[in-house]
């Protein structure tokens, strides 16, 4: 009987966390990780950039549909980092609810004037 039970409330947690996430609007969860996604970008970039005095700027962010195999939400930055004459763009991906991020691309570095 208690199974039963356990199994019950885990289903009503369940139901209750998918019906909280669907109150939050997709510009609050992508303003959430936002800070975390150029800071990830940032190093990044001040290290291939060999250029500890570089700083990113949010460039876009977007919202990934969750793989049907995981179901992990997750959001997609693009981060501008600039500094030493130096320029490039990184995508960084991070799990919804969750610090964890990485850059996932940059290697198109440019000349600023």
């Amino acid at each position: 009987m208690e199974i039963i039970m356990t199994k019950t409330r885990m289903l009503a947690l369940m139901a209750f966390n998918l019906m909280m996430a669907g109150c939050v609007s997709d510009q609050q969860l992508l303003a959430d990780d936002q800070a975390n996604a150029v800071n990830v970008a940032t190093r990044r970039g001040q290290f291939e950039l060999t250029c500890p005095t570089a700083t990113g700027i949010l460039l876009s962010s977007n919202l990934l549909q969750p793989v049907l195999w995981n179901g992990i939400e997750r959001a997609e930055y693009t981060v501008g980092v600039e500094g030493c004459g130096q320029k490039s763009t990184y995508v960084v991906v991070c799990q919804v609810n969750s610090v964890s991020c990485f850059a996932v691309s940059g290697h198109n570095n440019a000349f600023s004037q």
